[in-house]
């Protein structure tokens, strides 16, 4: 069987001597989306930032495209293609919209016009408030921005840490239609979610983990069926 075009495989690892992820295993196929969901404290973001080399693992492996990336740096990642949006501090608040965007290109070396068009395709707001300061925009219209700084790198793997974090029902889903338009395009969604119920209605594939370890791992629609799941971690 062929391998996942990127994967987080049997990974161990922690900050300091104490380690959060138990032989974790995080895979994503391309143009598909993959949520890993969980409780509090269970590890996910963790399991994020160690597929994309922002945590030493000690035991496990992280492959990308059959290559194995496990000892690059977040930046060595990035020239392979891969792109991580962090929950938090993911803006540049002072600079404008489009600023923020270019920043997105800065590795890149040809003509970013038609990828900054792509993006305000995708989110048309952000072409009407091109010329404002990032910092001034809802939390939202942030994560567009957020999201569109990273489709400027053209990426392969697109990596959400909590996207929908702090916005309203209707901006959620919203968001969530703009991540399926992205996946259509071929490009591979590997994404933290805490509305794990909404999360797992749009993924291909969904992980759920507690303390650090696989504990389900499905399809969204077969995770969403799952007496268990249902029970222990979507509210019943």
């Amino acid at each position: 069987m062929a391998e996942p075009f990127l994967i987080g495989d049997a990974m161990t690892g922690g900050y300091g001597a104490v380690d959060i992820l138990h032989g974790c295993t995080i895979a994503v196929e391309k143009g598909e989306i993959a949520v890993i969901v969980g409780p509090n404290g269970a590890g996910k973001s963790t399991a994020m930032k160690a597929v994309f080399g922002m945590l030493k693992l000690r035991g496990g492996q992280v492959r990308l495209d059959g290559e194995d990336i496990t000892a690059l740096t977040p930046q060595a990642r990035v020239a392979k293609g891969m792109a991580f949006v962090p929950q938090t501090h993911n803006i540049f608040t002072s600079m404008t919209v489009e600023e923020n965007l270019e920043m997105g290109a800065f590795l890149r070396r040809d003509d970013i016009k038609g990828t900054l068009e792509q993006v305000y395709d995708l989110f048309p707001i952000l072409r009407q408030k091109r010329h404002q300061a990032a910092g001034e925009l809802s939390g939202g219209q942030r994560q567009q921005v957020a999201v569109g700084r990273a489709l400027m790198t053209q990426p392969k793997v697109l990596m959400l840490d909590e996207p929908t974090a702090g916005v309203s029902p209707i901006v959620m889903d919203e968001l969530f239609d703009r991540i399926i338009e992205i996946a259509r395009t071929g490009i591979s969604i590997l994404m933290v979610e805490q509305n794990a119920r909404q999360a797992l209605e749009i993924a291909d594939k969904g992980y759920v983990l507690v303390q650090g370890r696989n504990r389900f791992t499905d399809t969204g629609k077969a995770l969403m069926a799952d007496p268990e799941v249902r029970r222990s971690f979507l509210g019943g």
